[in-house]
C-alpha cells in the first residue's frame, strides 16, 4: 500500500473560486457601493438646499433695499413729523438753570452720581446737597434709589458731565416761605450764628438773617446769644437783594401781649441767682423770686431747682414797659410745702390752682367796685350840692 504521502501527492487543490464563494463576495461587496451612492445624493440634496435658501435670503434682501429706497415709510405706524415730534419731547436741555427730573445710582464722599437720562451721567456735589452745612450727602437723605428734582449748575469739561443743585432749589423755597411768613406775621425760632458790632446773625428757614442790637429786647452781647434760639418776626424780606432783616423785639412785644395774670405757662429753668430763678417762657425771661417757690421757706434754690429743668409757673405781673414778668410756683401749690416735697403734683394741678386763684381775684375785684359803688353817693354829695349853688 502506498504511503499517505504519496496518495496526496498527485492532488492538486483548485484555486479559491467556487460559485458560492464568489457570490458572497459579491453579496458583501455591493453594500459598500449603495452607501456610497447614498451619501453622495444627501450631500448633493443638502447643496441644493442651501444654494436655493441663499438665493431666496438674496431675493428678500434685494426687495428690502428696494422698499427702503423707494418707499421708506411703507409700512410704518407713525409718520415722519411724528418721529420728529418724538424727539423733541424727548431731547435733553442741558442748558445752566434747567431742572430735570434724576434717579441717585451712587454715593462717595464728595457727593453723588444721578441718573439723569442723557448721554452721561451728572454729578451733585456735597456742598450743593442741602441748604444746611453737611458732611455727607447721606445726611440730606440722599440715598441710592432716590428719585428727586435737581437744577443744572455747571458742565464739568474734564468728561462733559454736568453738575447739579438741590440748594438752589432750596433756597428758592426758603425765600418763599418766608415771604410767606412775614404776611402772616407770625413768630419765627432763629438761632444765632454769628454776630458783629452791629447785631447778630440768626439762622431762619435755613437762611442767615440780620437782627440789629435795636431790635433785640435784651442788652445781651453777641457772645452771650451765639447759639441761642431767639423768637423773631420778619422785618424786611428781599431775595434780589439777598436781604433778611428780623426782629427780636416786635416778637416779644406779641409774646408778651398774650401774657395774662393768672395764666399759667411751661418754661426752662436758665439760671439761679441767691435771690430767685430765671425762667425762659417762650423766649421771654421771668423771675420767679425765691419767695414765690413755695410757701416753706427755701433757704438753698438748688435743692428745688437746676438749670434746664422744665415747669409750670403761673404770671403773677407783668411790666410791658420794660418787659420784666414776676412769676409763682408758690401759689400752685395745692398745699403748702408741696414744691419742695412733691413738685410732679403741683405741675399737674397747676391749671386748676390757677383757676381757683383767677377766681379768688375775681371775687375781690367785685367787692372792690361794689364798695365803691357803695360809697360812691357819698362822695358824689358835695359836688351835686355846688353845682345847685352855682
Amino acid at each position: 500500500m502506498a504511503s499517505l504521502a504519496q496518495q496526496f501527492a498527485g492532488i492538486v487543490c483548485p484555486p479559491i473560486s467556487s460559485p458560492r464563494l464568489t457570490e458572497r463576495a459579491t453579496t458583501f461587496s455591493k453594500p459598500k457601493r449603495a452607501v456610497n451612492f447614498v451619501v453622495t445624493a444627501k450631500a448633493v440634496a443638502i447643496s441644493n438646499a442651501q444654494t436655493k435658501e441663499r438665493q431666496n435670503l438674496k431675493q428678500l434682501f434685494e426687495e428690502a433695499y428696494e422698499r427702503c429706497r423707494t418707499a421708506p415709510m411703507e409700512g410704518v405706524s407713525f409718520t415722519l413729523e411724528d418721529f420728529h415730534a418724538a424727539i423733541n419731547t424727548y431731547d435733553f436741555n442741558s442748558e445752566i438753570g434747567t431742572r430735570v427730573k434724576g434717579t441717585v445710582f451712587m454715593t462717595d464722599n464728595n457727593g453723588a452720581l444721578v441718573d439723569i437720562t442723557a448721554k452721561s451721567s451728572a454729578y451733585l456735589p456735597v456742598q450743593e446737597a442741602s441748604i444746611h452745612r453737611i458732611k455727607r450727602v447721606e445726611e440730606a437723605g440722599i440715598v441710592p434709589g432716590m428719585r428727586e428734582e435737581f437744577v443744572i449748575i455747571g458742565e464739568n469739561e474734564a468728561d462733559d458731565s454736568l453738575i447739579l443743585s438741590l440748594r438752589s432749589i432750596q433756597y428758592e423755597l426758603a425765600w418763599e416761605r418766608c415771604r410767606q411768613l412775614q404776611a402772616e406775621d407770625v413768630i419765627v425760632k432763629g438761632k444765632v450764628v454769628g454776630g458783629n458790632k452791629g447785631g447778630v446773625v440768626a439762622v431762619v428757614e435755613g437762611l442767615r438773617g440780620f437782627v440789629p442790637f435795636s431790635q433785640i429786647s435784651s442788652k445781651s452781647t453777641a457772645e452771650e446769644l451765639l447759639d441761642k434760639e431767639l423768637p423773631l418776626k420778619f422785618v424786611d424780606v428781599e431775595e434780589e437783594q439777598s436781604r433778611l432783616v428780623l426782629s427780636n423785639r416786635k416778637a416779644m412785644a406779641d409774646s408778651q401781649a398774650q401774657l395774662g395774670i393768672g395764666s399759667v405757662v411751661a418754661g426752662t429753668v436758665q439760671s439761679l441767682k441767691p435771690y430767685g430763678a430765671f425762667i425762659d417762657i417762650g423766649g421771654i425771661n421771668g423771675l420767679l423770686h425765691v419767695s414765690q417757690i413755695s410757701h416753706d421757706r427755701v433757704s438753698d434754690i438748688s435743692t428745688v431747682l437746676q438749670p434746664g429743668d422744665t415747669l409750670k409757673v403761673m404770671i403773677l405781673s407783668h411790666d410791658r414797659e420794660r418787659g420784666r414778668v414776676s412769676l409763682s410756683t408758690k401759689k400752685l401749690e395745692p398745699t403748702p410745702g408741696d414744691m419742695i416735697r412733691n413738685p410732679k403734683l403741683v405741675f399737674e394741678k397747676a391749671e386748676e390752682m390757677a383757676q381757683t386763684f383767677r377766681q379768688r381775684i375775681a371775687q375781690a375785684e367785685a367787692m372792690a367796685r361794689a364798695d365803691m359803688l357803695r360809697f360812691q353817693p357819698e362822695v358824689l354829695q358835695p359836688f351835686s350840692l355846688k353845682l345847685k349853688d352855682s
